[in-house]
């Protein structure tokens, strides 16, 4: 699990997969004031620590974390699958002093399967810009409706759709 700027807490889909499914978390050093050097590091720790192959979760600013890292790891070849929700357009005029740090955005074709979810709704991306962003990631991109950032206020409990999603990627089946 890959949660975004000031984490995934209580209610949020990420939590409850992690409490339903024993799925880990990568711990960061600042949920608050992100480095992306920073972030980058924790993952790829968390990525060599364990001899499995790699299924990422990112939420959010979790997004731009998947993004950078694989345009940087040697480790992208053990990734099955990635499924990215609710990314942020970081070149944004409202985007937070703390995020200023992860510009430019880094937009690399991804090299494992991936799907990119967004809301019609979403208050850090509008649905056009979402869907350029699977665009230069490569991925494919579905919306969910609006249900502004798919976090603990989008009411989706333990959004089984999404765990579906995630399950079609990791076993190669059309999203």
């Amino acid at each position: 699990m890959l949660p975004g700027w000031q984490n995934s807490g209580e209610g949020h889909w990420q939590t409850r997969w992690e409490a339903l499914h024993g799925d880990a978390r990568v711990p960061q050093h600042d949920w608050l004031w992100p480095r992306r050097g920073d972030w980058m590091a924790q993952l790829e720790e968390a990525v060599l620590a364990d001899p499995r192959p790699v299924v990422l979760v990112a939420h959010s600013l979790g997004n731009h974390l998947v993004s950078a890292w694989a345009a940087h790891s040697q480790q992208v070849g053990r990734v099955l699958a990635a499924l990215l929700v609710a990314p942020p357009d970081l070149d944004g005029a409202d985007v937070p002093p703390q995020l200023f740090n992860w510009r430019p955005m880094r937009l690399p074709r991804l090299p494992f399967p991936a799907l990119a979810v967004y809301s019609e709704d979403d208050p850090w991306c509008t649905p056009e810009r979402a869907r350029w962003l699977a665009a230069q990631w490569g991925v494919p991109s579905r919306s969910i409706g609006p249900r502004g950032h798919i976090n603990h206020l989008s009411d989706l409990g333990d959004w089984p759709e999404g765990r579906a999603w995630l399950q079609a990627l990791i076993d190669g089946r059309p999203v």
